[in-house]
């Protein structure tokens, strides 16, 4: 799933793009919309954002408030969870509000957003479709557990298996209760020879006797304390061939492809290599 924020201030035409974007993308794939609202939100109100989004094609509609209470079900989620929840079902997701969230997006006036930026317009009707829709689809997707797994189940030789192993790695925010707590990693790699590496990784344990299919993802820039980093996924015919491909994919991803990790404690940061 593709994940693209759209931020700016209240008259800046958010709405107006993700009516846009909304229009364009569902063409390709499966649209949802989250909103961030600092008030209850009128979901079902003609012409209100929500409503909008949906009339624009939008499959599914989320309005979060700042507490993190999510309309559509009453629950309480955080802006990752909700786009965990969403990732396995849809294409893309686009997200309005939020200038704080470490999405990619698109900046409407002179709103202040964090990074990563990838298109400013004065106002969302002016915004330029084209650029934005190329932009996104050269970043990195949003991918989840779930994702991986729902994939490696539309395999054609998931009818021969009877195991699937996974792995996941996540930001460990203390060594120990004596050690300063790790605010966030960041990740930086080769992108081409990391793909190369990656897609030879992957070839050669699905290569093994009894293993149909794997699945590999590492996140880039910043992952914060607690969330996670990495996942294998293996589709096997018994678990013992699952867990052997597991742990050799993930001990092998480490050592083979190039990524560079920066770790940010509340004392210092520094590039794990130079340590």
């Amino acid at each position: 799933m593709h994940v693209l924020g759209i931020v700016g201030h209240s008259e800046s035409g958010k709405t107006t793009l993700v009516e846009r974007l909304t229009q364009r993308l569902s063409e390709t794939g499966r649209v949802a919309t989250v909103k961030h609202c600092t008030h209850p939100p009128d979901v079902d109100t003609d012409g209100k954002d929500t409503a909008r989004h949906r009339d624009a094609g939008a499959a599914e509609t989320v309005a979060l408030t700042d507490d993190g209470e999510w309309y559509a079900t009453g629950e309480s989620r955080t802006l990752t969870e909700t786009l965990d929840a969403l990732a396995p079902d849809y294409d893309y997701a686009l997200v309005e509000g939020y200038s704080d969230a470490a999405v990619p997006k698109v900046v409407l006036g002179d709103r202040e957003a964090a990074d990563p930026v990838l298109h400013r317009a004065p106002h969302g009707a002016d915004a330029d479709l084209d650029d934005i829709v190329t932009a996104l689809e050269e970043r990195d997707p949003y991918i989840t557990l779930e994702t991986l797994v729902a994939d490696v189940k539309r395999d054609p030789d998931e009818v021969y298996s009877g195991a699937i192993a996974t792995f996941t790695g996540r930001v460990r925010a203390q060594e120990g209760p004596e050690d300063p707590p790790t605010e966030l990693l960041e990740f930086e790699r080769y992108d081409e020879v990391a793909a190369e590496k990656m897609a030879a990784l992957r070839r050669d344990l699905e290569e093994r006797d009894g293993v149909y299919a794997v699945r590999l993802h590492h996140k880039t820039g910043v992952v914060e304390a607690g969330e996670d980093i990495v996942f294998v996924v293996i589709l096997a015919g018994h678990r013992g061939e699952a867990f052997r491909a597991v742990e050799d994919g993930i001990n092998r991803l480490k050592e083979e492809v190039p990524l560079f990790k920066k770790e940010v404690t509340v004392d210092e940061e520094f590039w794990a290599h130079e340590r």
